[in-house]
């Protein structure tokens, strides 16, 4: 295996699960077949410019090969940067643990908005509980109070009764005694005056209508008695009723202020829980957004590199065919004959690139929603599936002039194939496993230059090619 060049930490390299991708695999192009080497192009004969700028990106002095250096504080310098690419920026959707992050804290506030409900119809519940138990309270009272009435109207009915009985006895034993039917007869017959006789007759009818009306009070008496008895009965049946229902809200009050206790208690755990996830969770949105600037930053130093790179090649590729035409002026002065059309020099007259690996696109170069920041970043290169280990050849002729671990991009190869019908283009390859050429190395269209990995943010072993024209990055579509 290739040992990693300087700056690499391929322990960390192993924790390291995140893409610099989408996260979801888009539809695979039908373009799936590797373009045939058959069309080469040349490269543009810069050597000067590309060994002063070899290593440039990767902050190493210039050497023919990163593994063969020695330490030095440049060397340093990149271990620095390496360490601080472990923060892992990125360009693309949320990292695994800050979707774990959010996906807790939503299912947090899920669960405490239902508790929460819970608690407040249980709020509701004891509520009503309470009111009943308060009515029910009520009946009792009442029920109790008409019990009472009624067995003290019973007790005086009873009484009344009992007094009742007594005059009539009495009544009773004085008519008896004194046998009022023959009074009158005993006045006739004794011979006494017609008054006696009226006073008499008048006596009998006064004991007779005592009698009677004793006998009637008393029938009456029995009669309330018994009807007040009925109303005893029925002041129990309602006592022992309102008991009942008063014993039952009780229970009901006690049951559901034990359940507004524990469901205040669950609430006060699950808001806690929702606390820590909601910090958890901020916390990763803040570090991918360190890390999407940190990339951001990444890919703006390439790109002022690569721009100054490309217009050296521009220059030199002037330079070379200013002197060519030259040459040719001459040499046609000599021999008598126009000067022919000399060609740009590493132009190839419509070249493209091939494809790194044969295999097809996963997730194309272009704009992309962050589904946790909100806002619309570029995808700033092609995805191709390449299982861990695939070879990754080289798109076209060229220089190797920088490969280097970043924490976004992973392991990264640069190519300078110079100018290609008049632009200066760099490939570069990431997230790779491990690498076979060297800086400085010129390689050929469909060289193994590479193998493929999953380093850096990485959710899973793919390439991520991208093509930088004239030091800009743009859609290697265009080139392919």
């Amino acid at each position: 295996m290739v040992p990693h060049f300087p700056g690499a930490n391929p322990r960390k390299r192993g924790s390291i699960k995140r893409d610099d991708s989408t996260g979801t695999a888009t539809t695979p192009y039908q373009r799936s077949r590797t373009r045939p080497p058959g069309r080469q192009t040349v490269v543009a004969a810069c050597c000067l410019v590309l060994s002063l700028s070899a290593g440039v990106l990767a902050a190493v002095p210039s050497a023919p090969s990163a593994e063969a250096r020695p330490p030095d504080p440049a060397a340093k310098k990149k271990q620095l940067d390496a360490q601080l690419g472990q923060q892992k920026a990125d360009l693309d959707d949320a990292s695994d643990q800050l979707g774990k992050s959010v996906a807790a804290y939503n299912q947090a506030e899920t669960k405490y908005q239902a508790v929460q409900v819970r608690y407040a119809a249980a709020q509701g519940q004891l509520a009503a509980a309470k009111a009943a138990d308060a009515v029910a309270a009520g009946k009792l009272a009442a029920a109790e109070a008409a019990l009472r009435t009624a067995v003290s109207d019973v007790e005086a009915g009873e009484k009344l009764i009992a007094e009742k009985r007594a005059v009539a006895g009495r009544a009773v034993r004085s008519a008896y005694q004194q046998q009022n039917s023959l009074v009158g007869l005993s006045i006739a017959l004794r011979g006494a005056a017609p008054a006696d006789i009226a006073t008499g007759m008048q006596i009998q009818r006064n004991v007779f209508g005592i009698q009677s009306n004793a006998i009637t009070n008393l029938n009456n008496a029995q009669a309330e008695l018994a009807s007040r008895r009925v109303k005893v009965a029925a002041a129990e049946k309602a006592s022992e009723a309102a008991r009942a229902e008063a014993a039952a809200t009780v229970q009901r009050v006690t049951e559901l202020t034990k359940q507004v206790a524990a469901d205040k208690a669950e609430a006060a755990a699950v808001a806690k829980v929702k606390l820590i996830a909601f910090k958890a969770a901020e916390k990763e949105k803040n570090t991918e957004l360190a890390q999407y600037n940190s990339l951001l930053r990444e890919r703006a130093r390439v790109e002022q590199l690569l721009i100054a790179r490309a217009k050296a090649e521009k220059a030199a590729t002037a330079r070379r065919k200013a002197a060519a035409e030259k040459a040719e002026r001459e040499k046609a002065r000599k021999e008598h004959r126009p000067p022919r059309n000399i060609p740009d020099p590493g132009g190839s007259g419509g070249g493209r690139l091939s494809y790194p690996v044969s295999s097809y696109i996963t997730s194309p170069y272009g704009m992309r929603f962050h589904p946790v920041l909100h806002y619309w970043k570029l995808h700033d290169g092609t995805d191709f599936r390449a299982p861990c280990g695939t070879p990754v050849r080289a798109a076209a002729d060229g220089v190797v002039t920088d490969k280097y671990y970043n924490g976004g991009y992973g392991n990264r190869l640069f190519v300078s194939h110079g100018v290609m019908d008049g632009r200066s283009i760099t490939t570069v390859y990431n997230h790779l496993s491990k690498y076979k050429a060297h800086v400085g190395e010129r390689v050929r269209r469909g060289e193994i230059i590479a193998w493929s990995g999953t380093t850096g943010y990485s959710t899973g072993c793919h390439l991520h090619f991208m093509v930088y024209q004239d030091g800009n990055v743009i859609n290697p579509m265009k080139w392919l």
